[in-house]
């Protein structure tokens, strides 16, 4: 294993872990660059049985033990105490370990949704912390994918992947565009696409779930203004969860969590 140590913020061979608060920069520079963040020994490892190849790692003292037995020799590994660590990220890495790693190509949409019977599609959900619960709730609750709009939040950015435990690499994801018309591949591959909305005239959740569908596609829009008029439009059905004491709608989070329970995979011991 070949252990580095380092003692000072700015080496540059610890860029890719500099300012790792700063999203704007994050946003530009993951992607271009190739690589994403994994915090924690628990996502690393998911990462890497995901397929995903470490570029490094960088730990604190109390880690270096647990950097698995198994890593390619060829992959640094960087030590350094707790206030480097802070002056480099930009927080203090409670986890104590980061690992940068190589993105793979994204999936093609019809190559996700060949396999797929349920799929939970994402309108414009710009929250890095909703889109990383919304693939823990679709990893957790038996769907076969995620389909994003264009505007939606990277997956792979760190909060998303820490918030999801790792989860966004157990579910096939890809992007739709252009936005909404690539909804229509929805439909050609069998799917009822299925529009979360608070509208009092949709159909009641629980009213659909006992319905029988081969396949089924959630539609979910953003944390405020919710799914566009052009987006409902595409869809072949409008549902709602029916509310109490006056709340008119859930975090799309919460949301995704309830229709993914009611409408997704469940194992047979449950049905």
């Amino acid at each position: 294993m070949g252990i580095v140590e380092i003692i000072d913020p700015a080496d540059v061979r610890v860029r890719d872990y500099v300012g790792l608060t700063d999203v704007a920069l994050r946003r530009r520079r993951e992607p271009a660059e190739g690589l994403f963040i994994a915090e924690g020994e628990l996502v690393i490892e998911r990462a890497r049985r995901a397929g995903h190849r470490p570029r490094s790692l960088l730990v604190g003292p109390s880690k270096l033990a647990l950097v698995p037995d198994d890593l390619d020799p060829d992959v640094p590994v960087y030590l350094a105490g707790p206030d480097v660590l802070a002056a480099i990220t930009g927080f203090e890495v409670h986890r104590g370990a980061l690992a940068s790693m190589c993105r793979r190509p994204l999936i093609p949409v019809a190559d996700v949704l060949a396999g797929a019977s349920r799929a939970l599609v994402c309108e414009d959900v710009v929250s890095h912390t909703n889109l990383g619960a919304i693939f823990r709730s679709a990893a957790g609750l038996g769907m076969d994918a995620v389909l994003l709009s264009p505007r939606c939040a990277d997956p792979l950015y760190r909060r998303s992947v820490r918030v999801s435990m790792g989860e966004v690499f157990a579910v096939p994801y890809a992007r739709l565009d252009p936005w909404p018309a690539a909804l229509s591949l929805l439909v050609e591959h069998g799917f009822a696409v299925v529009a979360l909305t608070p509208s009092p005239d949709a159909v009641a959740l629980d009213e659909l779930s006992t319905r029988p569908h081969e396949k089924l596609a959630l539609l979910l829009g953003s944390e405020g203004p919710g799914l566009t008029q052009a987006a409902l439009d595409a869809a072949t059905t409008r549902v709602r969860i029916p509310m109490a004491n006056g709340v008119d709608s859930l975090n799309v989070a919460a949301t995704a969590a309830i229709a993914c329970y009611a409408l997704g995979h469940r194992p047979a011991a449950t049905r």
